[in-house]
């Protein structure tokens, strides 16, 4: 199971899973969260399905582009998820059953200085199963 949110991070951590995977025979599930924040809204009525139709399709796309860069043309197999809801609480949901969880150091968030993310060390601190947090590139 890998986190992908689209950020040069978790494309590494994508690709890293896949050369493991490669070397084990193992499934590679690449899973990506979105949320829609309500807290912005001031006082008119939007087209809030819409919005989160746009969110869904955005992630999706952003998961998309991450597995084919990731696979650099390697002929693989990734199944991928999109689901709705926090980051880490979506990883940890679905990595429950998986054998590994994979993520990025840091992945969209403003804090560049941090070592790890707030996503990657939820994961590090909360998960279940072993966690591999693979570094930045460059």
């Amino acid at each position: 199971m890998v986190g992908v949110d689209g950020s040069p991070g978790s494309v590494t951590a994508l690709s890293w899973a896949i050369d493991l995977a490669e070397e084990t025979g193992a499934v590679v599930e690449a899973v990506s969260a979105w949320e829609f924040a309500y807290n912005w809204i001031d006082g008119y009525a939007p087209d809030v399905t819409r919005w989160c139709d746009e969110a869904r399709r955005d992630a999706e796309a952003r998961l998309a582009k991450a597995v084919t860069a990731a696979l650099g043309g390697r002929a693989r197999s990734v199944t991928r998820h999109v689901e709705e809801g926090p980051a880490a609480r979506v990883l940890l949901d679905a990595a429950k059953d998986a054998s590994l969880l994979v993520v990025g150091s840091r992945g969209r968030g403003g804090f560049a200085g941090l070592l790890l993310g707030s996503v990657s060390q939820q994961c590090v601190h909360h998960s279940r199963i072993p966690v591999t947090v693979v570094p930045q590139p460059g």
